[in-house]
């Protein structure tokens, strides 16, 4: 605990962010990771994803996960993209989803796609699957309390018009910066090698810990009912470019080491 606590204080100097003074990432957001990811990749392991992706890109199906959702064939999914926990918890500590979760399903994707004995249909699935959860990971609101679902019944107006809060930090103000995905990924803040480096540190508990950090922050910056305007995107947008910035390092790392 500790450790993880120290780990995001340190993250927190590396990169700035707005977050004290405060169902996933939207299609934007998704892409977004995928590209930065994509700059990150060894040679070795762009030729593994031009196989298993069909020469499709990390941003083209960042998104493929979602778009299953509409498919009752994909229902045991659902569960994959979220952990709800309460704020005094960490990951170890708190009552775990019977169903499965984020954690667990990050690691079944990595194991499958590690399998010599999987079928190349299965490694291609699971890939597309993994590469949204990292994304999903990085949205605050997916390591939410499950009495709000995420901050799906924690109800807010987002200039004026009704939303909740999950929606706010998935899509409403990343649309509202009115930024591509290529826009956003080359707008990435410099960062040094060694920065790179300590980002992408740590395992898959120690991130979703980070993001805990992050979510309790979150819930402290507004109120049930709150109309957010242009003060909150200002306060709160330069978290949501760094939260899809690490998620696009480790993103890279974790393919890195996988197809290695």
């Amino acid at each position: 605990m500790i450790k993880s606590i120290k780990h995001f204080l340190i993250l927190l100097l590396i990169l700035p962010q707005f977050v004290f003074s405060n169902n996933e990432w939207g299609k934007t957001g998704h892409r977004t990771v995928g590209k930065i990811a994509e700059k990150h990749l060894t040679n070795k392991t762009k030729r593994h994803l031009k196989k298993l992706l069909d020469g499709g890109s990390l941003a083209l199906y960042s998104t493929y996960a979602d778009e299953i959702k509409s498919d009752k064939r994909y229902n045991e999914f659902y569960t994959w993209h979220y952990i709800n926990m309460p704020f005094k918890d960490t990951y170890q500590s708190s009552n775990k989803n019977s169903e499965g979760d984020l954690v667990t399903r990050v690691n079944y994707c990595i194991k499958i796609i590690q399998d010599d004995t999987s079928s190349t249909n299965d490694k291609k699935f699971y890939l597309k699957l993994l590469i949204h959860l990292i994304g999903d990971l990085h949205q605050p609101m997916h390591i939410g309390l499950a009495e709000d679902r995420g901050g799906n019944d924690f109800k807010v107006s987002w200039f004026g018009n009704q939303t909740n809060l999950h929606s706010v930090w998935d899509t409403k103000m990343i649309d509202n910066y009115n930024m591509s995905y290529s826009e956003l990924a080359s707008n990435s803040k410099e960062i040094s090698k060694k920065q790179i480096k300590f980002i992408q540190s740590g395992s898959v508990v120690d991130w979703v810990n980070e993001t805990h950090e992050i979510t309790k922050n979150i819930y402290k910056s507004v109120s049930q009912g709150e109309d957010l305007k242009y003060k909150y995107s200002y306060e709160h947008m330069g978290l949501v470019r760094t939260q899809l910035q690490k998620a696009g390092l480790r993103l890279a790392s974790l393919l890195n080491n996988i197809l290695c």
